[in-house]
């Protein structure tokens, strides 16, 4: 275009060079332009990615009930207390055993100026200590020292130790079990609301082709405006109700990316299972339940902790024995051998037994205290055990109506179906009022609503039927 702006005149008054070299000029400044606009482009297309790179993540109900163990909170905290239990138990068999130390100290005390024999060194030894409990003026010790306590104390805080280890890990498995059940209705709660969004898509679909028939039928002289108005309201609520699936689906989805991603926003797709999962046997669901339920451990487990009290308790009336090994050197010189060839190196041992004889009371209350404690336990544990055998009963109950239902609901869907098809067939023929095909697209809505949430009862029954017999 600059080119272009050059009239002949301006050619033939000679300014033809001076133009060329400007436009020369003009051509290399663009030149690097061009170039960086093109890097741009490439750097674009580029940082796009390829195609596809930015499609929905797809997730399984394994998928969602992993990602979901990674981020919920009260799981991450009864996972934590149970690696803090674990820790405990190592720190209390560690009380068994002996432990060493290696002391090592100086001192110096003030001299009185009197002569004395102290320690190693000569018969006249200068400048004792002012206080008598100190051995010299110079005093060094470089000691290992190895302590052992025996006694009924330290044997019950293992003993409560393990049973706190294996409490602890029955309440992560409560935990998890929950969030497993909470996890598994989300999932399926989504897919049904889904299900049901498409479900009032195709009824908003439906009753606008109602509608046009009925408009049709109007001009044809076939049926009164009045079709016409049924027909445009019930599409108008089909409308609402499809927007109102739409609403539905949205929190759901919401509600389960909480759990799985760091953005709930995030897009996904739920992988639904091929075919419903089959239902086990009673004989194998109680045998389960008998064997694999986390609170019946978890009662068990609080049971043996207060029986380990009760023995921790009776273990301060008991007498307890210290043993204490000393090998090093507690000499004037900080040396292996002293003056006149003295060996500062040596050891000493001592036992002591410690008999409790009076403490008013406080043991024999505390013994009480662990005994009532106890008690509880023992009432928890048969509470626990009744609950189960009731809870077992009634989620295998819930389990098997929902199982039951299914076939049942899928009858009622595809019979409804086929009634909404012919009776808008007769209404096209004169055979049926429009208060019929009204009734049948509410009969086939409903019937689709029930079940895709038999589907989620079954599902959620089935997951807390799991969480009880430890079938996950």
């Amino acid at each position: 275009m600059l080119l272009g702006v050059i009239t002949w005149h301006e050619f033939r008054r000679g300014k033809a060079r001076r133009i060329a070299l400007s436009s020369w000029r003009m051509i290399l400044l663009l030149l690097p332009s061009s170039a960086l606009v093109a890097y741009g482009q490439t750097q674009s297309s580029a940082a796009a990615g390829p195609p596809g790179a930015n499609a929905p993540v797809v997730i399984t109900l394994d998928d969602a009930i992993r990602l979901a163990q990674a981020s919920e909170p009260s799981y991450a905290v009864a996972a934590a207390a149970n690696r803090n239990a674990g820790m405990d138990k190592s720190i209390a068999r560690s009380g068994l055993l002996p432990n060493v130390a290696y002391f090592n100290q100086g001192l110096y005390t003030e001299p009185n100026g009197a002569h004395g024999q102290v320690g190693q060194g000569g018969p006249d030894t200068p400048d004792l200590p002012k206080f008598i409990a100190n051995n010299g003026v110079r005093e060094y010790f470089s000691q290992g020292i190895v302590n052992e306590t025996v006694g009924v104390g330290p044997v019950a805080a293992v003993r409560h130790a393990d049973a706190a280890a294996a409490m602890a890990s029955a309440e992560q498995e409560i935990a998890r079990r929950g969030l497993v059940v909470a996890v598994t209705s989300l999932f399926f709660s989504s897919l049904a609301a889904e299900h049901k969004l498409a479900a009032a898509e195709q009824a908003r679909q439906e009753a606008a082709d109602f509608t046009r028939l009925t408009t049709e039928r109007e001009q044809a002289r076939e049926v009164a405006h009045a079709d016409v108005v049924k027909a445009q309201l019930v599409e108008q609520q089909r409308i609402r109700d499809a927007e109102d699936a739409q609403l539905a689906a949205e929190k759901t989805r919401l509600e389960l990316g909480v759990l799985l991603f760091p953005d709930p926003r995030t897009p996904y797709t739920l992988s639904a299972p091929a075919a419903e999962a089959p239902l086990a046997s009673k004989q194998e669901v109680e045998q389960a339940a008998a064997k694999n339920n986390p609170e019946l451990k978890s009662a068990l487990a609080s049971l043996a902790m207060n029986n380990a009290d009760v023995q921790s308790a009776w273990g301060a009336l008991l007498p307890n024995v210290g043993m204490n090994v000393t090998y090093g050197i507690d000499a004037p010189q900080f040396a292996a051998n002293g003056p006149n060839g003295v060996r500062n190196l040596g050891y000493s041992a001592s036992l002591t037994v410690n008999i409790p004889v009076w403490d008013w009371w406080a043991s024999e209350n505390k013994v009480k205290q662990s005994e009532i404690r106890r008690d509880v336990a023992r009432v928890a544990l048969s509470n626990t055990q009744r609950r189960l055998i009731a809870q077992l009963d009634e989620a295998y109950s819930e389990a098997q109506a929902a199982h039951d239902q299914l076939t049942s609901l899928d009858t009622s869907v595809a019979a409804a179906a086929e009634s909404l098809r012919l009776t808008k067939l007769r209404y096209a023929g004169g055979e049926a009022t429009v208060l019929e095909v009204v009734d049948a697209e509410n009969t086939y809505v409903s019937t689709e609503d029930a079940r895709e949430d038999g589907r989620v009862r079954y599902e959620t029954a089935r997951a807390e039927l799991q969480a009880i017999t430890g079938t996950m």
